[in-house]
C-alpha cells in the first residue's frame, strides 16, 4: 500500500452523519476518514502470563499525526463469563468510520477482519468460560505454561483458508456482513472496554515509533503481554512486527558488523602463514650452514665427490713447472 502523507485537512466527519444506523450501538469515537488503514502487521503473540486473561488483538487507531498502530495484549476481563469484541473499521459513503470493540457475553460482528490468534473474521475460538476459570485453547493461543493449566487442544478450529491481512471492512477490504446471530449479539448489553486497555492505547498514540508514518506498516513494537505504563516500558517490553526496524536497533546491527570477530578469523590464518615461514625459514638456513662446514673441510668434501680428486691432483702437478727454468744455472 503506498505510504501515508497525512494532512491536518483530512476530511473528518461526525459518524452519526455517514455510518449506518447498524453501526451507531458500535461507534465510540464517532470520526472517519478518507484514507483506508494500513495492512495489519505479522508478529508472534506474547504468552499469556497468567490465568483469566483476555487477548485483545492490536489494530490501527488515528489521531493527528495519522494511524498508529495499538499494540495486541492481555487484559483482564471486566468480570467472569464476557469476551471481548475487537473494534474495526467499516467503510460508508467513502469514508472509513472505527467502530469500536466492547465486552459481552457473545462474541459480535467485527467487520470480517482476521485478527488471528482466536479472531478468525468471525466469532472466537481462542478459548471459553468454564465457570470463573477462563479455558485456554493453545492450537491458537500462546500462553504460558508455568502459570496457565487450564487449557485444551482444538486444531479444527484453524483458519487453513489464504489470508490476506486487511485491516477495514469495505472495498479493497473484508466484505463480511454480520449474520443474523451477529445482529442478535449487537442488541445484547455491552461493556466498554477497561481503563487498562484505554491505556494501551494512550501509550501507544505516544509512541511515534509506532505511527505509520514512520514504520512503514510494520511496527515495532506490536503486542505486550500487558498493557504498558510507559512508552518505555511499551518500547523495553513489546515484540516487534514481522519486518519492523527501529532506530536503537540500528545500532546493534552495526556494532554486530564491527565486531573484530571477522577480522579476527581473518587474521589468525595470516598469523599461522606467517609463522610456517618462520619456521621453515631457520631450517632452510640451517642446511645450507651444514653444507658450508661441511665444504669448509677438504677430507669430506673429497670423498663424496671422487671427481674433485682429480681436480685437486691436476692442481698439483703443475707446481713442478717452474724447475726446468732453473736447470740453465
Amino acid at each position: 500500500m503506498k505510504m501515508f502523507s497525512f494532512a491536518r485537512a483530512a476530511l473528518l466527519v461526525t459518524a452519526a452523519a455517514i455510518v449506518p444506523a447498524a453501526m451507531h450501538s458500535q461507534i465510540v469515537m464517532g470520526i472517519s476518514i478518507s484514507l483506508a488503514p494500513p495492512a495489519l502487521p505479522i508478529y508472534v503473540q506474547p504468552p499469556c502470563p497468567q490465568p483469566n486473561l483476555m487477548w485483545a488483538p492490536g489494530y490501527w487507531a488515528f489521531a493527528d499525526g495519522g494511524y498508529y498502530w495499538v499494540p495486541g495484549t492481555w487484559v483482564p476481563a471486566p468480570e467472569p463469563g464476557l469476551l471481548w469484541t475487537p473494534g474495526y473499521w467499516g467503510w460508508a459513503n467513502g469514508n472509513y468510520a472505527w467502530s469500536e470493540g466492547y465486552w459481552g457475553t457473545h462474541v459480535g460482528y467485527y467487520g470480517g477482519v482476521n485478527y488471528g490468534f482466536g479472531f478468525f473474521a468471525g466469532g472466537f475460538v481462542g478459548g471459553e468460560w468454564k465457570g470463573n476459570t477462563f479455558a485456554y485453547n493453545t492450537a491458537v493461543m500462546h500462553v504460558n505454561a508455568t502459570y496457565v493449566h487450564t487449557t485444551y487442544i482444538d486444531r479444527t478450529v484453524i483458519n487453513t483458508r489464504v489470508v490476506n491481512h486487511t485491516s477495514f471492512n469495505g472495498p479493497g477490504g473484508a466484505t463480511a456482513k454480520p449474520t443474523a446471530q451477529e445482529e442478535t449479539y449487537s442488541r445484547e448489553q455491552h461493556t466498554p472496554p477497561t481503563q487498562a486497555q484505554v491505556q494501551q492505547v494512550k501509550v501507544a498514540s505516544q509512541d511515534k515509533d509506532n505511527f505509520a508514518a514512520v514504520n512503514h506498516g510494520a511496527p515495532a513494537h506490536a503486542a505486550t503481554a500487558r498493557p504498558a505504563a510507559s512508552v518505555a516500558e511499551l518500547r523495553s517490553s513489546a515484540v516487534p512486527a514481522h519486518g519492523a526496524t527501529t532506530a536503537h536497533a540500528a545500532p546493534v546491527a552495526r556494532a554486530a558488523a564491527a565486531k573484530p570477530a571477522a577480522r579476527t578469523a581473518e587474521a589468525k590464518p595470516a598469523a599461522r602463514a606467517a609463522e610456517k615461514p618462520t619456521r621453515a625459514a631457520p631450517e632452510a638456513r640451517s642446511a645450507p650452514a651444514a653444507h658450508t662446514v661441511s665444504a669448509s673441510r677438504p677430507a669430506p668434501a673429497s670423498r663424496p665427490a671422487p671427481a674433485a680428486k682429480p681436480a685437486l691432483r691436476a692442481a698439483s702437478r703443475p707446481a713442478p713447472a717452474p724447475k726446468p727454468e732453473k736447470d740453465p744455472r
